[in-house]
């Protein structure tokens, strides 16, 4: 499974927050660290401020910041709030077609996988994605 680039940047987004206790920054400083785009960035922000796990202020002291402590923001919930679609092959979906759908032990096997990366993912919050807090932030270019 391929997590898709929107879902890549709003976990990124979530770890430079993450590292910053709180502190108020701005999209271009997100952009910036990363290289990534700001117009992209701004629709990650938009949707994760939207979903809860942003609080995003205008004006003078605006900024974003997140919205929760980060060992409350399971990243699990994470991947599926930004997946639209986590149907991993055509018969997943409701009106998907295939001749052997109702006898497919491949659809089993392949539920039962996904359904273990959720859970696995489900063990981690984004306070164990930034335990190597220095070394996150000298990647990302921050100041102590």
């Amino acid at each position: 499974m391929k997590l898709t680039r929107f879902t890549d940047y709003s976990l990124r987004v979530l770890i430079y927050l993450g590292l910053r206790d709180n502190g108020r920054v701005t999209i271009r400083e997100i952009s910036e660290a990363y290289g990534i785009s700001r117009n992209h960035l701004m629709k990650v922000v938009s949707l994760l401020t939207r979903m809860g796990y942003l609080d995003a202020r205008r004006g003078p002291g605006g900024g974003i910041a997140l919205a929760k402590p980060p060992k409350e923001i399971v990243i699990a919930d994470v991947v599926r709030d930004m997946e639209d679609d986590l149907n991993l092959v055509e018969c997943f979906c409701v009106d998907g077609q295939c001749a052997i759908k109702p006898m497919c032990e491949l659809k089993i096997a392949l539920r039962q996988a996904l359904e273990a990366y959720l859970k696995t993912l489900d063990r981690f919050t984004l306070s164990d994605l930034i335990k190597p807090r220095a070394r996150l932030a000298e990647a990302l270019g921050m100041t102590a």
